[in-house]
């Protein structure tokens, strides 16, 4: 099923119905700032083995990212980061970056592994941040681009719907997606190192 939200002023019966399905374990198709993402509850253990399969991986060794509506939610899954990290944090987010981490204990009770780092997202895109503030917790994402494949049905909505649609249980269609991925920094090991260089700008990253 394909359901058109508005990109900026998503409507608050259609962000209701959305989450109506992530409580129910469903997976979506969902608008970033960056790339169209799979995203599923974070405390729907199934769901997210099903986005791990979708990706095409193990769901242990899955590397999947949280999407939170803002830094609050932080501390639940991470642990402590130093005061320049967390400058870094505030300055880039909301905004296309995705941060790894150090993990707090919560992340290996979500994923049921042993990760010691989390991926973190705040996308720049009011369609993710209604629905996390309306589920009251963060959305594990995986991209439905692939960088390797670059294929046409990954921007467009109505495309995905019809390649995607029976492996999903809704498809939100904010109109046309990118095709670049966020800029993926670490923080774990102190000065931030640049992963993957994406959407976000990395020249004053430090």
């Amino acid at each position: 099923m394909r359901l058109e939200i508005h990109p900026t002023h998503p409507e608050q019966r259609k962000v209701q119905r959305v989450v109506e399905v992530l409580r129910a374990g469903g997976v979506v198709i969902c608008p970033t700032d960056t790339v169209y993402a799979f995203v599923c509850s974070a405390h729907q253990s199934s769901a997210i083995e099903r986005v791990a399969r979708l990706k095409g991986v193990k769901p242990q060794k899955a590397e999947l990212s949280l999407i939170c509506p803002d830094l609050s939610e932080l501390s639940l899954y991470t642990r402590a980061v130093d005061t320049a990290a967390f400058r870094l944090l505030k300055r880039t987010l909301p905004g296309p970056y995705t941060y790894i981490l150090p993990a707090s204990a919560e992340i290996p009770r979500l994923f049921k592994n042993n990760r010691r780092t989390a991926g973190i997202r705040v996308p720049d895109h009011a369609i993710p941040q209604a629905i996390c503030r309306e589920l009251g917790h963060a959305l594990v994402a995986a991209s439905v681009h692939d960088p390797d494949k670059v294929v046409d049905y990954t921007t467009d909505p109505e495309r995905m719907q019809e390649h995607l649609g029976h492996a999903v249980d809704l498809v939100i269609d904010a109109g046309t997606g990118g095709l670049e991925g966020s800029t993926v920094i670490d923080l774990t090991q102190g000065p931030p190192v640049v992963i993957r260089a994406g959407k976000g700008p990395v020249d004053d990253i430090s």
